[in-house]
């Protein structure tokens, strides 16, 4: 494919590479690429733990970039610290991804490495991305826009070049199944989490679970719903034990970003959300 020749041609005379490394199949066909254009020695695997995260995302990462025969980097950031992200307004995206990259180019000055890279594809273009323009003050290279690569042909890719990931569902922060406005706080992070880990158990792999106080939201994909009113009783269960009064199904099913469709036109095209 061209585009991947093309992204071996940016990648290519690079030196040594930083890839913020979360796991997933953007990431890890980044870090695969780099890996094949610079050689191991001259790439590091960050892999950043956050409260904001499962720390199973986390371990999987470390192992994953362990078993690529890539140098691992783990380090952590503490996002409940910073008043501007627990407010959980549009803008705390900008400020997340800021605190992120910033404590990348941190590691990256100490450590003698000359470019950060990211896993952005062009999909990310089409959804409210404050952290679009984090990224760009930051100076983080987004290989895979510079080459033009969406979603399905990497996917495509990756499954050509038997990365174990080439199928994995997106993940995204925790924090994007809280509605704006909502402070954060480790409780309500723990609510979803336990909640959507819970629901994934029962075999239903692409889940989320937005928190409306009282009321759990869940969505899935179309073919799965009738999994769920299959499991209602234990999930509902569950779910109470969680503390949520109510438990409800989304008719529109899953679909990345809803949280971003109570917002204004201008404020969507002004950028995550997951």
């Amino acid at each position: 494919m061209e585009k991947n020749h093309n992204l071996g041609e940016i990648i290519d005379g690079m030196g040594r590479v930083m890839v913020a490394f979360s796991g997933g199949v953007d990431s890890t066909f980044v870090l695969k690429r780099a890996q094949q254009e610079l050689g191991s020695s001259n790439v590091l695997a960050v892999v950043v733990a956050s409260e904001l995260f499962r720390r199973e995302e986390f371990d999987g990462a470390v192992k994953l970039a362990n078993e690529m025969g890539v140098p691992v980097y783990e380090t952590e950031i503490k996002e409940l610290e910073n008043e501007a992200i627990v407010a959980n307004t549009p803008d705390s995206w900008y400020h997340s991804k800021k605190m992120f990259y910033s404590h990348l180019n941190q590691l990256a000055q100490k450590m003698d490495y000359n470019y950060v890279l990211d896993g952005m594809i062009m999909d990310d273009l089409d959804d409210f991305r404050p952290g679009l323009k984090a990224r760009t003050e930051a100076g983080v290279r987004s290989v895979l826009q510079e080459a033009k690569l969406y979603k399905s042909e990497i996917r495509t890719l990756s499954k050509q070049m038997d990365l174990p990931v080439w199928n994995k569902p997106a993940s995204c922060s925790l924090a994007s199944r809280i509605p704006y406005g909502t402070k954060l706080d480790k409780q309500k992070i723990y609510q979803v989490n336990e909640a959507e880990k819970f629901i994934i158990k029962l075999g239903i792999d692409t889940v989320r679970v937005r928190h409306h106080g009282g009321v759990a939201r869940i969505e899935v994909l179309p073919n799965q719903m009738e999994k769920v009113l299959e499991f209602s009783e234990k999930i509902n269960f569950k779910l109470k034990s969680l503390g949520f009064s109510y438990s409800s199904v989304d008719l529109n099913g899953y679909r990345t970003g809803s949280m971003n469709e109570v917002l204004p036109g201008q404020e969507k095209q002004s950028g995550i959300a997951n």
